[in-house]
């Protein structure tokens, strides 16, 4: 395990005396602005995405010797309806983020970076198909996409199931930004399916409208939430994300014999 001062001091220390260095990838914490529940910030998003991110940089580099960078986290997000009419909503369109992204990856490749990885916080934002875009224009980069908070089964932690601003996200900002989290201002984050059985069901979808679905802009009930199990969590995700960093600029990953 990584001590969290170790993470930052080597931020601090390694990362960011960029002179005489060697990076070998670069990591893109991506989030939104928006409303999680009464108790979370808007940039709750950005705060766990830039975090998980730097704490795994930190791990890749103390137990693999491989050494990236973490970049600014983007607040950009795309958003349902009913959630973007609240105020201080940010709603960003997909040809926004894909020009963000597009200007970054042309930057890295610039530069000789040949690996990035989006840490992805917002469940609302999607990736693929502008990677796949940008992998045409560049084929020497190598972009990868990670949502942080499906890399580990929340039944394995959690009493509730979190889909937005719930046990999960809770938990992890207690673990790293105790100071941040106002749970005397949680609501129960009751959220309410749709009528039709087939959209419940996945046989297709749309986007929910927020306002319909949700009481307090939450789904996912907050109040069992615990800094020990954020660190659970944070700690086998970043683990795994680490693993994932070294073997993306280590080996060759389609050819099993390396």
């Amino acid at each position: 395990m990584l001590d969290r001062n170790i993470a930052i001091n080597l931020q601090r220390e390694v990362y960011g005396n960029i002179k005489d260095k060697s990076y070998s990838y670069a990591v893109l914490p991506w989030g939104a602005t928006e409303p999680h529940n009464y108790h979370l910030p808007y940039l709750t998003d950005c705060y766990l995405a830039h975090a998980i991110a730097v704490d795994s940089v930190g791990k890749a580099y103390d137990r693999y010797n491989v050494l990236g960078m973490v970049l600014p986290p983007i607040p950009l997000g795309s958003q349902n309806p009913g959630q973007r009419e609240l105020p201080f909503c940010l709603h960003t369109r997909y040809e926004t983020q894909k020009h963000i992204l597009s200007d970054i990856v042309e930057s890295l490749n610039y530069q000789g970076i040949k690996t990035l990885i989006i840490v992805n916080g917002h469940g609302g934002n999607s990736f693929k198909p502008m990677i796949r875009d940008l992998n045409v224009n560049y084929p020497e980069m190598l972009i990868a996409v990670s949502d942080w908070f499906t890399i580990e089964p929340q039944n394995k932690y959690l009493k509730f199931r979190d889909d937005h601003a719930g046990e999960l996200e809770t938990s992890v900002m207690l673990h790293y930004y105790p100071e941040l989290v106002k749970m005397e201002l949680a609501g129960n984050g009751e959220g309410k399916p749709f009528a039709v059985e087939s959209l419940n069901e996945g046989v297709a979808w749309i986007p929910r409208n927020w306002s319909k679905v949700s009481v307090d802009t939450g789904i996912g009930n907050p109040h069992k939430s615990t800094a020990e199990k954020g660190k659970m969590i944070a700690e086998a995700v970043t683990d795994k994300l680490a693993k994932l960093f070294n073997e993306l600029v280590t080996k060759d990953i389609y050819d099993a014999k390396r």
